[in-house]
């Protein structure tokens, strides 16, 4: 018999086959305000080890079999112990033969992927890492115990199938496997997070995607082939698809093994461990490796998806959009009633050979879009701020759910209209045939992603086409099954009373950059995570014709549950003839783009922190420090008596003898002045050595301030107001009255 994984696979959906009794996260939206019904999933497919034999495949989803209820095995119906013995046992051979064979392949797959680990792991601690220690900690998560656990394996049931004997017990070694599941359930809630921790690092660092897109795997002992070039991300995949695969040779081995044998209540029991752990884990992980077939027989793969706020009809709709193959589909989900499974509804789709990006002068005749106004965006924050003080409260208090409930719920609406009115970016996407499209993203990283995964997608011969109805449901209809992303990325969706991230502010110098082949105009940009998605924080000033720009530019950005920093580097564009424009804005290049974990460990530190990030080539050097919220809001009176930074309002406006500092009614009359057309004028970060010297000649009084406030950037103008107000000895809303401010917050009716 050829070994079992000598042949190839069946790769159908392993959601269906190996999670059975999957769970979602948080209640979804139709993109329209209106909250879904939770459903289960549609009955489970089963999925055969060998590809010749469907007949040995057992139906593994629990539901199926009347609940959550393990499978009861039993022997075949007719064979009663002793009768057609021998045949049982020969089958039984075969199968531990094949077995074996294809744990063989599979821990020559570990190997290859814990190859790269040590000489990874050993550059961490260099001044020039390829990755950092977490980043390879996070990839390469339980991989080396569950290397172990198959070695151990493997060599005790060898000797045991190669010096064969038809009562020779194997039992407790399969049972032992079984018992040994929860390093997979470790791996499996990993996995997502291992996997897009790979993607990034091969996006920012041409040294890891070289090593990752070719990994030597070792051929069996018996094959021609000495080696065999594999992908990290398919080397990834395959502990997923070990445990369905053994707990199927389970219950064939349990099939050909006759009742009275002493192996049978052994492997009941490995098959019952097996099962119950297949049953009880959650669907965590990212299926894009599941694809649909198209009519024609051409396999059609989801590559990436998402929620985007689209412009339709004058109004913002929050949309889940699946970019396959070989077509954009932009859906919303369907109202269902209790109990029913969720379904899609498609609003449109592209084919990617007619998706085209408007030029310069369809994108001038669209319609201008107008932000939402930032003080009622910073409602919607108070407001959920206040709503997330509140339930902690009430869990403290130990109040009854349903009150909790309540409040989360209110949250959750408050977070959504957050999510749905704060993007502002502009991307448009253009039929050939037909009509235009128009998404708003908070990110500019976000819309080069989607811009660049679309673009890559149509350097293939791809073929313009039609979707029946029929195709168009079925395809609409694989989309609840393929899909990456569950949740709307607000921070509700968090099961932590507090969203895990930091709080307060982060300090970051970005110091220069190097890698560029040709000189250019070029600056930086920062984004950090906050409330769910992505903003810009900080911008470089443009630093002109040059290979290696030096900035050394520092910026106070202010964490709200911040996770993530993203760089983006620009090559600023001067001749408007040349540019491609979005809502009548040049678009600068991007020459590079990276993201890096904020990990508390490493920036919660008195001293800064050092580092570089890689970018298609580009490195760009910077340093970080980071100040607790608790230690920023400790307000600290001036020990002067002059000067304005630090001392009480009431002061200052009786020295001043006006109502209002003067400090306030410069910086806002230039910010009405030069600002009110800026986006986010509150929001992104000026330089700080800027707003420093705009706070000393504030402090100085001196009589250059008004001529130094018209040639200084508006953002620094912007910074030096905020750093004024939080400086102040105590806050604008006093310390007596907080208490109230924050509760008719939490009441105010939703706008």
């Amino acid at each position: 018999m050829e070994p079992l994984s000598h042949r190839g696979l069946p790769r159908l959906s392993w959601i269906d086959t190996l999670y059975s009794n999957f769970s979602y996260g948080a209640d979804d939206y139709d993109g329209e305000g209106n909250e879904e019904q939770k459903g289960p999933p549609e009955g489970s497919e089963t999925m055969p080890y060998i590809d010749e034999s469907p007949t040995m495949s057992p139906q593994l989803s629990a539901r199926s079999q009347g609940g959550g209820d393990s499978i009861s095995p039993t022997p075949p119906e007719g064979l009663a112990p002793g009768v057609e013995a021998g045949k049982g046992l020969e089958m039984r051979k075969l199968v531990l033969s094949g077995f074996l064979a294809s744990e063989e392949i599979y821990i020559n797959q570990l190997e290859a992927l814990l190859l790269p680990m040590k000489p990874l792991k050993a550059t961490a601690t260099t001044s020039q890492p390829v990755l950092t220690i977490q980043q390879i900690e996070t990839i390469f998560y339980k991989i080396q115990d569950i290397y172990e656990i198959h070695k151990e394996f493997y060599d005790n049931l060898c000797p045991k199938v190669q010096q064969w004997d038809s009562q020779v017990t194997m039992g407790h070694l399969f049972q032992k496997l079984a018992s040994q599941l929860g390093v997979y359930k470790a791996f499996v809630d990993n996995y997502k997070v291992a996997l897009e921790t790979a993607e990034k690092c091969s996006q920012s660092n041409n040294q890891f995607q070289k090593i990752s897109e070719e990994l030597k795997v070792k051929g069996p002992k018996d094959s021609k082939d000495s080696h065999t070039s594999v992908t990290m991300e398919a080397l990834l995949y395959k502990p997923i698809d070990r445990v369905t695969r053994s707990t199927l040779v389970l219950h064939d081995l349990l099939k050909h093994t006759p009742v009275d044998h002493p192996d049978y209540p052994l492997l009941q029991d490995a098959l019952r461990i097996s099962q119950n752990f297949l049953s009880s884990i959650n669907e965590d992980i990212d299926p894009r490796r599941t694809a649909v077939t198209t009519p024609k027989g051409e396999t059609r793969q989801l590559v990436k998806d998402g929620f985007l706020v689209e412009v339709s009809e004058g109004s913002r709709k929050l949309r889940h959009v699946f970019l396959f193959t070989d077509v954009l589909l932009c859906a919303k989900l369907k109202k269902t009633s209790v109990g029913k499974h969720q379904q899609y509804d498609c609003k449109w789709y592209i084919p990617l050979a007619d998706l085209v990006f408007p030029s310069p002068e369809e994108s001038e005749a669209s319609p201008h879009v107008h932000p939402f106004p930032d003080h009622e965006l910073e409602d919607m924050k108070m407001k959920i701020s206040a709503l997330k003080s509140e339930i902690q409260k009430e869990k403290a208090n130990k109040a009854q759910s349903r009150a909790i409930e309540r409040l989360k719920k209110k949250m959750f609406e408050n977070e959504f209209l957050l999510l749905l009115n704060s993007p502002t970016i502009p991307f448009r996407i253009h039929n050939r045939n037909g009509k235009s499209y128009l998404f708003l993203l908070s990110s500019d990283y976000e819309r080069s992603e989607w811009r660049e995964a679309i673009q890559k997608l149509q350097k293939k011969d791809l073929q313009a086409f039609v979707l029946s109805s029929v195709e168009l449901q079925v395809l609409t209809g694989s989309c609840f099954k393929l899909r990456t992303v569950h949740n709307i990325p607000v921070t509700s969706n968090k099961d932590d009373d507090e969203s895990p991230g930091l709080y307060g502010f982060l300090h970051v110098i970005v110091h220069s950059a190097k890698g560029f082949k040709q000189s250019a105009n070029l600056y930086c940009t920062l984004e950090v995570d906050s409330f769910g998605y992505f903003v810009s924080k900080a911008k470089t000033r443009v630093f002109r014709d040059t290979t290696e720009p030096k900035w050394d530019e520092e910026f106070e950005i202010e964490l709200e549950g911040s996770q993530s920093l993203r760089i983006l580097c620009y090559e600023k564009c001067y001749d408007k003839t040349k540019v491609n424009k979005d809502n009548n804005e040049i678009v600068d290049k991007i020459m590079g783009k990276g993201q890096i974990q904020l990990d508390p460990q490493t920036v919660e530190t008195k001293n800064w922190h050092t580092d570089v990030i890689e970018m298609n080539g580009i490195k760009v050097e910077f340093s970080m420090k980071f100040t607790s919220r608790d230690m920023s809001l400790k307000r600290t009176p001036s020990k002067k008596q002059t000067g304005v930074f630090g001392v009480k309002i009431s002061v200052v406006t009786k020295r001043e003898r006006s109502k209002v500092p003067y400090i306030v009614r410069q910086c806002v009359e230039e910010v009405e002045k030069r600002g009110i057309e800026e986006v986010g004028i509150y929001r992104i970060s000026g330089v700080a050595t800027d707003i420093q010297a705009l706070k000393a000649v504030f402090d100085a009084n001196n009589k250059d301030i008004l001529l130094m406030l018209s040639d200084m950037d508006i953002n620094a103008i912007a910074g030096t107001l905020k750093l004024y107000f939080r400086e102040l000895p105590e806050p604008l809303l006093t310390d007596r009255l907080y208490p109230a401010f924050m509760e008719g917050i939490g009441e105010a009716p939703r706008t």
